[in-house]
């Protein structure tokens, strides 16, 4: 028999009859749902999802979020500083290449400098046979002046833009060794936040043929921005954040269709935050029993899918058969103790950043 899905699914409320909303009611439609559930809990005698179905704590959450959080923000400030330095690289360059040209035309210059001086200059004008030949000679020395000043400005001011992007560089170098350790140091809080639910290495699943998604909009720094539950969830009664109705967009676009519910009331976790959904392996419902044959390979699939679009999407995590997927620690064990719903074995968890 199929498990009654968490208060908020669109099941309950399409069965109830009540009018679908963009936010879960409060007051009496909350006391009907469970009515509702209870009188059916009653007849059948069927375990209904807990409060919070998805297995693990919240301690475990919190240290999942916190870790796939920091590990994302380590992530994109470091690709933002080897963006830089590839800048820098590039202008350094261009200016030691600048300076490299002038450098014969500075030498002609300081020699010439040195050869006639102030003295010989004005010795050049006096020594002139008439106004006009002196009025040349003073319009050439000019223009012979502007060059010259012209030269050795561009040729300061390369050496000045080298020494900048050195600086600049080192700088750099020193702010990816700080977000390596960020990361590292966000790998092991994660691996230990699993190792209370069996977190050692497991193989995954993996689609090369996985559709590449459209991505999400990020900030201009490459930073995701921050999202609350403010659009209409359409799998449910509830709300979602933006990057979570894309990704439940994306994934139905390229395919996945089978049943899905993003938003639910619960105790903890993404769900009633709008920033995850599960996507049940069988096309119409959520089984109390672990996904095989079709269903089982459309899971693999699924999981596959969201894994490859993580950068795309803003995958926080992914659960799926006993394995769950974070950026920091790619695929492992998810040994959660429970039924089908608990242990992701009949659907495929998505949490979004």
């Amino acid at each position: 028999m199929a498990v009654i899905p968490p208060l908020g699914f669109r099941t309950v409320s399409a069965r109830a009859g009540f009018p679908r909303t963009s936010r879960p009611r409060a007051g009496l439609f909350s006391v009907l749902v469970a009515a509702v559930v209870t009188v059916v809990l009653g007849v059948s005698g069927t375990a209904a999802w807990a409060a919070d179905p998805e297995g693990g704590s919240k301690k475990l959450r919190a240290n999942l979020e916190a870790a796939s959080k920091g590990y994302e923000q380590a992530k994109t400030r470091l690709a933002s500083s080897k963006k830089r330095e590839t800048q820098l690289n590039v202008t350094m360059k261009a200016a030691q290449d600048r300076a490299s040209r002038l450098t014969t035309r500075v030498t002609a210059v300081a020699n010439r400098s040195y050869q006639m001086g102030r003295v010989s200059t004005v010795m050049l004008l006096l020594n002139s046979s008439n106004p006009d030949s002196f009025i040349e000679r003073v319009q050439g020395l000019d223009m012979l002046a502007q060059v010259d000043g012209s030269t050795l400005a561009s040729y300061r001011e390369d050496i000045e833009t080298t020494k900048k992007a050195q600086t600049a560089l080192k700088a750099e170098i020193l702010e990816q060794q700080r977000q390596l350790k960020v990361m590292e140091g966000k790998k092991k809080q994660a691996e230990t936040a699993l190792a209370e639910v069996g977190g050692g290495s497991a193989g995954g699943f993996v689609d090369a043929s996985s559709a590449a998604a459209e991505p999400a909009p990020r900030n201009s720094d490459g930073s995701w921005p921050k999202e609350s539950c403010t659009v209409d969830d359409p799998s449910s009664t509830g709300c979602v954040t933006p990057r979570t109705l894309h990704a439940y967009q994306q994934a139905r676009a390229d395919g996945f269709t089978h049943y899905t519910v993003c938003w639910s009331q619960r105790d903890s976790g993404e769900h009633p935050k709008g920033r995850a959904c599960d996507f049940s392996a069988n096309a119409s419902t959520f089984k109390d029993a672990a996904a095989t044959g079709s269903d089982k390979a459309y899971g693999d699939r699924l999981a596959a899918y969201f894994v490859k679009n993580a950068d795309r999407l803003g995958v926080m995590y992914v659960i799926w058969y006993r394995q769950i997927w974070t950026p920091s620690t790619g695929w492992r064990a998810y040994s959660a103790s429970g039924g089908p719903s608990v242990v992701h074995t009949n659907h495929v968890h998505l949490s979004e950043l």
